[in-house]
């Protein structure tokens, strides 16, 4: 057995803090002595261990004490877990680190893979435990809606670059993700309403594609265009149920109709030159304000 102040030495951990580990019974004494001394067990010890490396992963206390409480709580899987955790931010470090280093150096480094998505995925994880019916219900299970998590976290490097071009920031990115994951069951019912009209959606945007590559001579700044591209942005706001695409999407969509895969599919479907010539009356409306 230790007393508290041989464990404040051992582990860093101010006796003060560990006072308020025992109040919020997030570790308790293994042994309280009649003289009211509190003494610590190695199994104690090995629980504030366990605590200390959530919280090297910046979970709240709150949550830690849910994590070690839950029935069938398994500490090697959770070491495992935590060591994977552990080593993705130590890469994330070693990044920013040396980001830093060639900044320090005067370098111009407008890079933002180091950035990760920590915040968004923190919200995923707390989407996953107060609308667990609802993550069962579109995810068919949690495993699998934590399948979904651990490939965001996986894919950061290729997710990262998309979303600050399509958002601005990884902050905004952020900030319309979280509010779709608040906004979820209202969301998924707009969807399955939409889904109902699928073929007539798909019907509508299919007869403007063909009306605006009818003719492939025509200006593509002219009223004409303008207005079919028009009409297939107000179809896009009515089918999108009031989703945030950020400020970014539509250049995108652009560069999509210049890569090989885009254009050959436009072509192919409304002739040849067609992707090019809605590429540029795209581009134009989006950006007639800069001309």
């Amino acid at each position: 057995m230790r007393t508290i102040s041989q464990i404040a030495k051992l582990t860093g951990v101010s006796i003060r803090t560990l006072q308020y580990y025992d109040e919020i019974g997030l570790l308790k004494p293994s042994e309280v002595t009649l003289s009211g001394y509190r003494l610590y067990d190695d199994d104690a010890l090995e629980r504030l261990q366990q605590i200390l490396f959530f919280k090297e992963m910046d979970f709240k206390l709150r949550e830690i004490k849910e994590f070690v409480e839950e029935p069938g709580f398994d500490k090697i899987q959770a070491y495992k877990k935590q060591k994977k955790l552990l080593c993705l931010k130590r890469s994330r470090l070693d990044k920013l680190i040396g980001l830093l280093e060639k900044l320090e150096k005067g370098e111009q480094c407008m890079s933002f893979k180091e950035f990760d998505l920590s915040e968004y995925i923190g919200a995923l994880e707390q989407f996953k435990k107060e609308k667990t019916e609802e993550v069962i219900k579109y995810w068919g299970s949690v495993d699998k809606f934590n399948e979904f998590i651990q490939k965001v976290k996986d894919d950061q490097e290729t997710l990262l670059p998309i979303a600050v071009k399509q958002f601005g920031s990884v902050e905004k990115y952020t900030e319309a993700m979280k509010y779709n994951l608040e906004h979820f069951q209202e969301l998924m019912e707009q969807i399955e309403e939409i889904g109902e009209q699928k073929d007539d959606i798909l019907k509508k945007n299919d007869d403007l594609y063909l009306r605006l590559t009818s003719d492939l001579t025509r200006d593509t700044t002219s009223k004409e265009i303008q207005d079919i591209i028009q009409e297939m942005m107000d179809l896009t706001e009515e089918t999108s149920i009031g989703i945030d695409m950020g400020t970014g999407y539509w250049d995108m969509v652009i560069e999509s109709y210049a890569g090989e895969t885009g254009r050959k599919v436009m072509d192919e479907k409304y002739g040849a030159g067609a992707s090019e010539f809605i590429a540029k009356a795209l581009h134009y409306y989006i950006h007639k304000q800069e001309l």
